[in-house]
């Protein structure tokens, strides 16, 4: 369990990272933000604060759903930390 324990490491910027991924995988379907919007019955101005790194809004598992179910992508695929190099 120690060794367990030891290995685990959390991404310190995880709103971030996710915020990154909601931005990437939208543009790579096509979508605006106000397209996002409409999908997941959220403002635009909401989606745009979320995928925005200097609002730093946090927002809702729900919300993380909604948005996953939108972009058909996987909510551990909107978690995942890119490479630096991505």
């Amino acid at each position: 369990m120690q060794n367990r324990m030891e290995q685990i490491q959390f991404d310190e910027n995880i709103y971030n990272t996710i915020r990154q991924n909601i931005r990437k995988y939208r543009k790579e379907k096509g979508l605006t933000s106000a397209q996002l919007a409409e999908m997941v019955d959220l403002s635009h101005d909401f989606i745009r604060q979320i995928e925005s790194e200097k609002v730093g809004y946090n927002f809702s598992v729900e919300t993380f759903y909604k948005i996953s179910v939108a972009l058909d992508v996987s909510l551990d695929k909107l978690a995942e930390k890119q490479q630096a190099n991505s």
